[in-house]
């Protein structure tokens, strides 16, 4: 018999696999429970059933963070509903993170609305960590296991002063909820100069879009992102069991969350996004650290879905969690495919002034502006920056065709089968080494040249002929993609902001 041992209660010899554990939010009112309601003479003595209060650890993956941890902790700390524990992890780091993390470690006391909550924080510096952000979380896990449920939260990551209230209701209330994400965006506040102004409205936009997919297909979230989601450690430990494996998170995957989240699914949990948690993630400034950042994701989501076994990752293109990772590869294609062949048969025909502008045209970028337009709109704190972004066309535009490179980057790493530690590459990018962003660049610009050289040496008759044919075959592809931006723009967003 396994026992556990319940906060609060002095009751023993508890088995998970037969005992009832109903647990409370802190903050707010029980949630119902229908058992409560049962006449004595029909409640079942064979099992005991107890009332508690969930207990939440806070894991921190710090890796080189001086300039973001204490703000992080700052806003933990100072939530509705702070975590009883938070452990920051601090992993191959050389720089003061781990000095300013001890400027917080101890107890902590904090009275919310007549509630008095205690917050202990522990800093932990693992030093040299060959698994860096995967064994830091697994560590975490281990010093936390005895809580009903673990927020991981990144070392760049500031969490709305309700994120974490709002996050344990929804678990609590639903106990089929192995993880639960926050809504995802960032601040730009801080920002300083025109780029780092230009990417960081980028990728709000395009978290703001991921989000609302997520939201308005059931709230089912593709990844639980590292960057602030709480998980229920029932949940891992189940995962644990049916994988074999000695800690939830494991190295097999670039993007170590996409795996667990499936994972999770298939041990019969759902994976959920909250319904208005938010939190600000750290942006990626440049087009270095924002090409290395991107190109691991899209690598690791095309392990996870493509056919085939590699190494120990299995990929599951059937797997529920990675149909919209499947929804965004092919909009990437067609993305990619509509607009080189625009631009290729514009300067063929030009080349022959063949060109004749048609109105027709118009029209997707105009479906396109008003999407980005209700994307924008749709944003909790939105902003003029944000709104101009989705008229002005061309910083929509330009990020796509940056989106388009990381892309084509990462599929051609994975065809080429290559051994590249994309961790490290980004890792570096964000240090302000490493020119594989130009890469995509210098490939298009070849690409270009070669093709137009090519063009240039066909007859008139052969230019003519190509151009009668391409031109129908990207009206229907612009049609087929018109349509799909339209249904993006009618659908309902049934009341959800992100």
């Amino acid at each position: 018999m396994t026992e556990i041992a319940v906060p609060g209660t002095t009751t023993r010899g508890m088995r998970r696999s037969t005992d009832r554990i109903t647990l409370l939010a802190r903050s707010g009112d029980e949630i119902p429970d229908v058992s409560t309601l049962v006449p004595e003479q029909f409640a079942d003595w064979n099992t005991s059933t107890t009332r508690r209060h969930a207990t939440i650890a806070c894991v921190i993956p710090a890796y080189n963070e001086e300039g973001t941890i204490a703000a992080v902790l700052t806003s933990i700390l100072s939530q509705t509903r702070p975590p009883d524990t938070i452990h920051v992890v601090i992993n191959n780091t050389d720089d003061d993170t781990g000095e300013i993390a001890q400027g917080f470690a101890g107890e902590h006391e904090r009275v919310v609305k007549g509630q008095k909550y205690s917050t202990v924080v522990h800093v932990h510096d693992i030093g040299v960590n060959p698994d860096k952000k995967v064994g830091a979380l697994n560590f975490g896990y281990y010093v936390s296991r005895g809580h009903d449920y673990i927020l991981g939260v990144d070392g760049d990551t500031t969490l709305d002063r309700f994120c974490v209230e709002w996050m344990e209701k929804e678990m609590v209330t639903d106990q089929r909820i192995g993880g639960l994400s926050a809504i995802y965006s960032f601040d730009k506040s801080t920002v300083k100069g025109p780029m780092a102004k230009f990417l960081v409205a980028g990728q709000r936009a395009q978290f703001a879009g991921f989000n609302m997919d997520n939201l308005v297909r059931g709230r089912n979230m593709a990844v639980l992102g590292g960057q602030c989601s709480l998980f229920s450690v029932r949940a891992l430990e189940q995962v644990m069991y049916l994988n074999h494996q000695a800690a939830p998170w494991v190295r097999d995957s670039e993007v170590e969350d996409s795996k667990l989240s499936l994972q999770i699914k298939d041990a019969g949990f759902s994976t959920k996004i909250s319904a208005r948690s938010r939190a600000n993630v750290g942006p990626m400034t440049t087009l270095r650290s924002l090409h290395g950042q991107q190109v691991k994701w899209n690598y690791g989501g095309i392990d996870l879905l493509w056919p085939g076994q590699r190494g120990d990752t299995k990929g599951q293109p059937m797997h529920p969690n990675l149909r919209l990772r499947w929804y965004e590869n092919i909009s990437m294609v067609l993305n990619i495919v509509s607009r080189m062949a625009f631009l290729l048969l514009l300067a063929a025909a030009l080349s022959i002034d063949a060109f004749v502008f048609n109105p027709v045209w118009l029209i997707p970028p105009a479906v396109a502006t008003m999407l980005n337009l209700r994307i924008a709109a749709s944003m909790h704190d939105k902003s003029a920056s944000d709104i101009f972004y989705a008229l002005l066309i061309a910083p929509a535009e330009l990020y796509m065709w940056l989106r388009m490179g990381h892309f084509l980057t990462a599929w051609t790493q994975f065809f080429a089968r290559s051994d590249k530690d994309n961790w490290a590459a980004q890792a570096a990018a964000e240090r302000g080494r490493g020119s594989a962003y130009v890469m995509p660049l210098v490939c298009a610009v070849a690409t270009f040249a070669v093709l137009i050289f090519a063009w240039s040496q066909q007859s008139v008759q052969l230019q003519s002929a190509i151009l009668s044919i391409g031109w129908p075959v990207l009206y229907l592809l612009t049609v087929l993609q018109t349509l799909f931006m339209i249904k993006k723009l009618v659908r309902r967003q049934r009341g959800f902001q992100v």
